[in-house]
């Protein structure tokens, strides 16, 4: 993360990877429909996760699937 005069700034290849394998993930599982458009939940739920504290790749997706699929509509 990189922070410059008191602001934070966001590490976009971090939460790029992390959207990229959650977003492959749920489009596989049928979850979220296969298109090349950005699920904004899914991104909302990365970010507010990255924001958190959590910075890594592979934690940040399992976490952001295991919540877009707690909060999918039954």
């Amino acid at each position: 993360m990189l922070v410059e005069r008191g602001i934070q700034v966001m590490n976009f290849e971090v939460v790029g990877d992390a959207y990229a394998i959650a977003s492959n993930y749920l489009r596989r599982t049928g979850a979220i429909a296969d298109t090349v458009v950005t699920d904004e939940r899914l991104f909302e739920i990365i970010v507010k996760l990255f924001q958190r504290g959590e910075f890594n790749r592979i934690r940040l997706a399992n976490k952001a699937i295991a919540e877009f699929e707690a909060r999918v509509p039954a």
